[in-house]
């Protein structure tokens, strides 16, 4: 990985150091209010899709500070200081901050597109075998139902974690940092699980082809669609500092 001199390079800068610590104390708040209070704050601070009954605003925001497990935080936070630090340096705090921002929320309408037009679809298909929206409705509020002739039971659990699960991570915003990095330093060698080489262009063309992959294949809990939203916004975001500014600098 290049360095930048001279005026110097932290190691830690202000922006990443601050964006580490508040995910750590989210994190930290997060079993704390469940073990002493029985409070689950991925409910209150988890982004739910606005049809949902569970929807507010802020979640938009809050959402990026949330994380599931503690390897979800680690492995997010490891990538924000690998690749941030980097084009922190570069861009200073208030460029890089605005990116950061740009990027979670262009991940979480991303996100919550793909996912709207996908209960759509499943709340169509429900509605054609012969249910009523009066019993969806309450499919999503209690979790029960009953499975009709031609309905797998799959396309009711779908259609009713659309509606309760709620997304959570910064994963969108570190997508778009490893999407600028892979622009700005293309060939800056990245180290695969810390041994094979990998020119930084490639290693982004490849993650985001997986990526779009999974995001039409895989039906499990990652928000695939919401990396892809930080990578798309991230490019956005280069284009139009470079036309204004002529450098992604």
């Amino acid at each position: 990985m290049r360095t930048h001199r001279p005026g110097g390079f932290n190691i830690l800068p202000v922006v990443v150091k601050n964006l580490l610590i508040i995910n750590g104390l989210f994190f930290l708040a997060t079993l704390t209010f469940k073990s002493a209070f029985d409070t689950n704050l991925y409910k209150i601070l988890g982004l739910y899709m606005p049809f949902s009954e569970f929807f507010e605003p802020y979640q938009f925001i809050s959402y990026m500070f949330m994380h599931g497990n503690f390897s979800h935080l680690f492995f997010n936070m490891f990538a924000l200081w690998m690749f941030g630090n980097v084009l922190e340096n570069v861009w200073g705090p208030k460029r890089f901050i605005i990116y950061y921002f740009i990027t979670a929320f262009g991940a979480a309408l991303l996100h919550m597109g793909v996912n709207y037009i996908e209960m759509v679809s499943l709340r169509s298909e429900l509605l054609e075998a012969g249910y009523s929206m009066n019993q969806l409705n309450e499919i999503v509020r209690t979790g029960s139902y009953v499975i009709r002739h031609g309905v797998s039971e799959n396309t009711i659990v779908e259609y009713y974690l659309k509606h309760t699960i709620p997304t959570v991570g910064a994963s969108g915003a570190v997508f778009g940092i490893l999407l600028a990095f892979g622009v700005m330093f293309p060939n800056n060698l990245i180290y695969l699980f810390f041994a094979i080489p990998i020119k930084a262009k490639y290693f982004v063309m490849i993650y985001g082809a997986l990526e779009l992959y999974f995001g039409f294949t895989s039906q499990g809990n990652i928000a695939h669609f919401a990396h892809i939203g930080g990578m798309i916004f991230g490019y956005l975001v280069l284009l139009y500092w470079k036309r204004k500014h002529g450098s992604y600098f």
